[in-house]
C-alpha cells in the first residue's frame, strides 16, 4: 500500500492490538473497531507550509492521512468555501458566523472527503467490488468514487432516500437497490450480502476506519480559513457520526502539532424526530440508546442506532460543546431563511446545523463575541422539493 511516512496502522479501540492496515477492517483478537494512527512526532508541518501551498484538494494535507496523494482516488473534494453571513450574524447575536459549504464538493456532499481516503484503501487493498447502506449521499459519493476507481459498488439506500441520490447512483455506475422500510432495513440487507461475498469491501461507517480520516480535513481547512483562530462553536448535523468523529480528531492533530492551543466546541445537531446522540449527551451518558420510533423528513439524519455514536458523545464532551435539537418545521424554515439571507443553498438535513445554531442563540449560549460555524454537509438542490413544499405549506 502507498502510505504515507507517519501513518503507522491501525489500532483497535477496545484492546490496543496493533494491526497492519493491508491486512484487516477489524480486530483479529477481538472484533474491535480499527483507528487510524500516526506517529506525530515524525511530521513536519507548520502555519508557514501549509500557506505555501495551493488551497485545492484535501490532500494538500497528505501528511496527515493514511495515503499519499499521487495514489488518491480523488476527483478534487474538499478545499470548500467557508463564507461570512453578517445577516446571519446580526440575527443570533454574535459577532461573525461562517457557514461552511460542503455542497461544492464534487457530489455535493461532505461525504466525498470520506470516501475519497475510503475508496482510496479499497482500491489499494485490490478489492474488485465495495457495499454499504446509506440514507442517501454517502451512497452517491461511493458510486461516484469506485466508478473513479474502477470498482463495482452496490449501495443499500432505504425507500425514503431522495430521488436525486438514487439516480445519482445509477448514473455513476452503482448497483442501487431500494430496500422497503428505512435505514435499519437497508443496514440489514447490505449486512446479508456482505456476509455472501467476503470479498467485497465494506464502506460502511465505521467498518472501514477511513471515511472519518477524510472528514477530518473538514477541521484543517476552517481553522486555516480563519486565519487559525478557533471558533467558539462549530454546529454539525449529525446522523451516524462520522462527521463529529472527525472533526474532533482534527482538532486534537492540530494540537498535538502545536498548529492550534485549544478544542473548538462541537455542537451536534439533530432533528427532534430522531436524536439519540442528543438523549443520550443530556442524560450524561457515554453511549446512546437506539431511536424505537424514527420519524424526520430529515432523511440522511434519521440513523436511529448511529454506529459512531460514543465517539460523536466523545466529540462532544472533549471539545466543551454540546448538542441540540430542532424540530421539523424550524430546520425547513432554517435552510430557507439561510437562502434568502446568505444566498447559500442547504439541504433540509443540513439545515439542522442552521436551525441549531439559532436554537443555542434561543436558549442564551452565546454572550455576543463568538464566531459560529455552521456546517452545511449537503447542497439544497438535492432536496428543493422539500424546501419547496414547506414554502407552499404556508401559501408562497
Amino acid at each position: 500500500m502507498e502510505t504515507t511516512d507517519a501513518f503507522v496502522g491501525l489500532e483497535c479501540v477496545d484492546c490496543e492490538t496493533t494491526v497492519d492496515a493491508d491486512e484487516s477492517h477489524a480486530c483479529p483478537d477481538c472484533g474491535g473497531r480499527l483507528e487510524a494512527r500516526y506517529d506525530y512526532d515524525a511530521i513536519d508541518l507548520d502555519r508557514e507550509t501549509l500557506a505555501s501551498r495551493p488551497f485545492d484538494t484535501q490532500w494538500r494535507y497528505e501528511e496527515l492521512l493514511p495515503f499519499t496523494r499521487e495514489s488518491a482516488v480523488s476527483t478534487n473534494e474538499g478545499a470548500t468555501a467557508l463564507v461570512e453571513c453578517p445577516a446571519l450574524a446580526e440575527e443570533l447575536g454574535v459577532e461573525r458566523v461562517y457557514i461552511k459549504d460542503e455542497g461544492r464538493n464534487p457530489t455535493g456532499s461532505v461525504a466525498d472527503r470520506g470516501q475519497s481516503v475510503a475508496l482510496t484503501a479499497a482500491s489499494q487493498h485490490g478489492a474488485t467490488d465495495v457495499a454499504l447502506a446509506s440514507t442517501g449521499d454517502g451512497g452517491q459519493s461511493a458510486a461516484a468514487y469506485a466508478g473513479r476507481a474502477g470498482l463495482e459498488s452496490h449501495v443499500y439506500l432505504p425507500s425514503r432516500s431522495g430521488f436525486t441520490t438514487k439516480a445519482m447512483v445509477n448514473v455513476h455506475g452503482g448497483d442501487m437497490n431500494v430496500v422497503g422500510g428505512r435505514y435499519g432495513d437497508a443496514l440489514e440487507a447490505a449486512a446479508e450480502v456482505l456476509d455472501e461475498h467476503d470479498d467485497w469491501y465494506s464502506l460502511q461507517a465505521f467498518e472501514t476506519p477511513y471515511r472519518h480520516e477524510g472528514a477530518k480535513t473538514l477541521l484543517y481547512e476552517l481553522i486555516e480559513q480563519l486565519e487559525w483562530e478557533v471558533p467558539d462553536a462549530i454546529c454539525y448535523p449529525t446522523g451516524s457520526g462520522v462527521g463529529l468523529t472527525g472533526l474532533y480528531k482534527g482538532a486534537t492533530e492540530f494540537r498535538e502539532l502545536g498548529l492550534i492551543d485549544d478544542l473548538p466546541p462541537l455542537y451536534a445537531v439533530q432533528p427532534s424526530g430522531c436524536a439519540p446522540i442528543v438523549e443520550a449527551h443530556e442524560a450524561g451518558q457515554d453511549a446512546h440508546q437506539p431511536e424505537e420510533t424514527p420519524d424526520t423528513i430529515c432523511g440522511t439524519l434519521e440513523v436511529p442506532d448511529p454506529a459512531g455514536g460514543p465517539q460523536a458523545l466523545e466529540a462532544i464532551r472533549e471539545s466543551g460543546g454540546g448538542a441540540v435539537t430542532s424540530d421539523d418545521p424550524s430546520i425547513l424554515e432554517s435552510g430557507v431563511q439561510v437562502a434568502q439571507h446568505a444566498g447559500i443553498e442547504m439541504a433540509p438535513s443540513s439545515a439542522a446545523a442552521a436551525s441549531g445554531a439559532w436554537e443555542l442563540a434561543e436558549q442564551g449560549a452565546f454572550d455576543g463575541d463568538e464566531t459560529v460555524v455552521i456546517c452545511n454537509t449537503g447542497t439544497g438542490n438535492k432536496e428543493a422539493d422539500v424546501l419547496r413544499s414547506h414554502l407552499m405549506g404556508q401559501g408562497i
